[in-house]
């Protein structure tokens, strides 16, 4: 009779088989490989046509035929899934047409630099464990404070993307200002109406919804107004509140505008408040030295949020965030656990990420940003983000020569326009061409409000966006505007509903 340490032994081993499908060996590594490689050299072959935006959303619901953990399912079946329930319906970011909101990136460089990083699944959070990860991290956090021109002192964060990298910021500027729950319903938020609204709901996060917010008044070009900050940030101090924080843009999402920030730091300085600048699109544009004049001050700015997945055409999910003082950042999100006391840096080491940020969990983001920048060098990076400032202004002009009405002249790669009937509610009708345009699908643009009118916005950042793609929008515009003007019924209905013209 077998011991019962035999009979453990032996259901351990048994229950090992059963697992051994986690880990394939060799072969079954290729098969998988050759399945998904397969696949996607397909779709980046196929970009071309297909279609940017496909209104059709019915095979979503597809999923569910599948269930979840069921029963084993073949790779070439699961892949087939991705692409009709994932990939194709809606908007596909990797396409060249995709000329709505900021558009993201994907560089195939990339890709492959989070294959390895899922392979090796190396750990970015604690230096201790992952010394390699964290100094490559530091490296692209240095690169990128000497982009914006922030000083030896700096330190930041690869995030997720912009809104935590917000977080971090929102909380490392309450924790520098000494301000306590007590204190939180008389400091005072500034911002134009048009930033961006993850600052908002970072304050929040942070406990501090009681704040007081003021809206900062715009110019023609809907950039803040220096002297509007400076008078109302004096009258609240008489009154007795707190000023804390002015929140400046580097490229809004509405329509690209850049605040001045050079005069924003002046009175930042002068008034004691925290600057933070939300350069998630603008920033990486300071790789142009032509364009670096254009956001003077982003080097004065107390904080500053990154987004290398637009205008470095990196996957989604990768933000950064940089601080000025490297002691408000991290003194702000220090921690310890006794679990962990094996993990504590000896002198000389450098602190972790997890100790500058929300995260103790954190993906190897640094690779993704790493491996393109290495492979490929800087100016292929300069080149495209000169190409998306030109394309801007080509179709700022060429869509004007259309008949539309068109917004301010770009500070960065969005346009906004309008087209104004001869009768009837412009916001109607435009509001039936951005709809018309989604059905058209071969590009993807998207609208916004602004001084109540509503505006169609091209941005121009996808890495695949050229001059026949620009050309193709105006194509597309051009062809939805005869038909609108053809047929009123497709508009006229909604006038109801619609604001004013």
């Amino acid at each position: 009779m077998r011991s019962n340490s035999s009979r453990e032994r032996a259901r351990i081993l048994a229950l090992e088989q059963q697992a051994r499908p986690l880990d394939p060996d060799e072969a079954g590594r290729d098969r998988l490989m050759r399945a998904a490689h397969g696949y996607a050299q397909r779709l980046l072959t196929e970009l071309g046509t297909r279609p940017a935006y496909n209104y059709d959303k019915s095979a979503v619901e597809e999923l569910r035929t599948l269930g979840v953990g069921i029963e084993p399912q073949p790779i070439g079946q699961l892949i087939e899934r991705i692409d009709e329930s994932v990939v194709s319906p809606g908007l596909l970011p990797s396409h060249a047409g995709h000329l709505a909101y900021i558009p993201g990136g994907g560089l195939y460089a990339s890709s492959l630099a989070d294959y390895l990083a899922a392979v090796a699944n190396e750990y970015a959070g604690v230096r201790f464990v992952g010394p390699g990860s964290v100094a490559m991290e530091d490296l692209i956090l240095e690169w990128m404070a000497r982009v914006v021109g922030f000083p030896a002192t700096a330190d930041g964060n690869l995030a997720s993307g912009g809104s935590i990298a917000s977080l971090t910021a929102i909380v490392a500027a309450r924790e520098a200002a000494g301000l306590r729950a007590r204190d939180f319903d008389r400091a005072v938020v500034y911002a134009t109406p048009h930033i961006h609204q993850c600052l908002h709901k970072a304050i929040r996060v942070a406990g501090m919804g009681e704040t007081v917010r003021r809206d900062v008044a715009v110019d023609e070009g809907l950039r803040m107004c220096p002297d509007s900050l400076s008078e109302l940030a004096a009258a609240d101090r008489a009154q007795g509140l707190l000023p804390w924080l002015a929140l400046g843009s580097a490229g809004t999402a509405d329509t690209g505008a850049i605040d001045p920030l050079d005069r924003i730091a002046d009175i930042a300085q002068r008034e004691r408040l925290w600057f933070h600048v939300d350069a998630a699109y603008g920033g990486f544009f300071a790789l142009l030295d032509e364009f670096r004049p254009r956001l003077a001050g982003l080097e004065r700015a107390d904080s500053v949020v990154l987004d290398p997945h637009k205008s470095m055409f990196l996957p989604y999910g990768t933000g950064a965030v940089l601080v000025r003082n490297r002691d408000a950042l991290q003194d702000a999100h220090a921690y310890y656990a006794a679990y962990l006391q094996d993990t504590v840096e000896s002198e000389g080491g450098g602190r972790s990420p997890a100790a500058v940020s929300p995260e103790l969990t954190k993906h190897f983001r640094a690779l993704r940003v790493w491996l393109p920048l290495l492979l490929h060098g800087e100016e292929p990076f300069r080149a495209c983000l000169r190409e998306k400032l030109e394309l801007a202004k080509y179709f700022h002009r060429e869509i004007g020569k259309l008949g539309f009405e068109v917004g301010p002249e770009p500070d960065l790669t969005v346009v906004t326009f309008r087209w104004v009937p001869e009768s009837g509610s412009a916001n109607a009708f435009n509001q039936a061409l951005v709809e018309e345009t989604h059905r058209d699908g071969r590009v993807f643009m998207s609208s916004t409000t602004v001084g109540g009118r509503f505006m169609l916005r091209m941005a121009a950042l996808a890495f695949r966006t050229h001059l026949d793609t620009i050309d193709l929008a105006l194509e597309v515009l051009r062809e939805a505007v005869s038909r609108l003007d053809a047929h009123p019924q497709r508009w006229r209905p909604l006038a109801a509903g619609a604001r004013s013209r």
